[in-house]
């Protein structure tokens, strides 16, 4: 005990002295007291400030993502995005032996590619992570969203997991992984610059996201992920101006699911029909009618017989909402609006009709796979 008690007094006065000091740093330094000073290099601070490196996300992508080369004829007929003004795919289908890229959607085969990238071809190869190479057949195409399902005698694959696309915001960091001028599998770093961008020019049943990822030709078709390895987007176009930099669109990849899917199991994607004709009005037009904003599409015109009609729409009404999805200006197309509704449901739509604020309830026609 009289040891104990000559070694606590020993201890004592330096120990004494120590807590008095820190207690005087805390009161004239008080940055000392954020547990982040203490704690630098946690994995909540890791998670806050983004990982340094991406390796990892593309070593879990890396293997879902393939080369696409084509044989293809001569005499084909232009895909419609070639002639537009606008926009261009980032492949370059007018060679006789053109090169894309493609995502593994399943263990048992089924490749996800862009339509323009196999389309009018005699042959279809696809290379795969491990350098390997098979000929693949064509399942079916949906030239309206520009995407095409491809099928491999190849087991164990490795598909990417798919994210929402709701998930996705502004900003967020996203990899578009593909085959740029043939030169082999290239990984680009970017991030969404917009999430909804709705254009006609590219497909009038989808959203698109863009982002500032470099994409050249030869990605189309090809992957764009997530900073975890997750599957945001099928690359499919670039801004077509030469003093335009870092402007591409990617098909969101649950809806290149959803269309995988549909091809797979009819042949052809199911989608839902309204029956009316819309468009937009300036905002001028909207004052002038009393509206507060012009975020939202005037009926133009109404098909005889169609949902729009039984559901007792008319011409002049101005819709707001589709399903409880608000019109905006960046969001104003109705086929983009119901492009997952399938036959047969029933959704809400939200209009203006002479100063009046109405809702009607509309059953989901059938779009004829004629007119898909």
């Amino acid at each position: 005990m009289a040891n104990l008690k000559k070694l606590l007094d020993f201890v004592g006065l330096p120990v004494f002295a120590g807590i008095i000091i820190a207690a005087a740093l805390l009161l004239l330094f008080p940055q000392l007291r954020q547990p982040s000073f203490f704690q630098l290099g946690t994995q909540q601070q890791i998670d806050q400030q983004g990982p340094a490196s991406y390796s990892r996300a593309v070593r879990i992508a890396a293997p879902g993502v393939v080369n696409i080369s084509t044989n293809q004829k001569r005499n084909f007929r232009d895909h419609p995005l070639l002639n537009d003004p606008l926009f261009q795919q980032h492949n370059n289908i007018r060679n006789n032996s053109p090169l894309g890229s493609g995502v593994v959607a399943s263990e048992d085969g089924y490749i996800l590619t862009n339509y323009h990238v196999i389309e009018s071809a005699n042959e279809i190869q696809v290379q795969f992570f491990d350098g390997s190479t098979e000929y693949a057949e064509l399942v079916g195409t949906d030239p309206k969203s520009d995407l095409a399902v491809l099928k491999v005698n190849k087991e164990n694959l490795k598909p990417l997991q798919v994210r929402r696309s709701e998930e996705m915001q502004i900003g967020d960091v996203v990899l578009a992984i593909g085959n740029p001028w043939g030169v082999g599998q290239t990984v680009s770093q970017g991030i969404i610059s917009a999430t909804d961008r709705g254009l006609k020019q590219l497909s009038p049943y989808t959203y698109f996201f863009q982002t500032d990822a470099a994409v050249n030709p030869g990605n189309s078709g090809g992957a764009v992920i997530d900073a975890y390895g997750k599957l945001v987007g099928i690359s499919t176009a670039i801004l077509n101006n030469e003093n335009a930099t870092g402007i591409s669109f990617a098909i969101p990849a649950d809806y290149a699911m959803y269309a995988l899917d549909d091809i797979v199991q009819y042949g052809y994607v199911v989608r839902g029909w309204l029956g009316f004709g819309a468009d937009r009005l300036s905002a001028a037009a909207a004052a002038s009618g009393g509206l507060v904003n012009n975020d939202g599409i005037f009926v133009t015109s109404i098909t005889p017989g169609s949902p729009a009609e039984q559901a007792g729409l008319q011409l002049g009404d101005y819709i707001t909402s589709i399903n409880d999805i608000p019109l905006s200006a960046s969001n104003p197309a109705p086929e983009q609006a119901t492009s997952r509704l399938r036959p047969g449901s029933l959704i809400n739509i939200d209009f203006i009709r002479q100063g009046q604020v109405m809702r009607t309830v509309l059953q989901v026609g059938l779009l004829r796979p004629d007119e898909n």
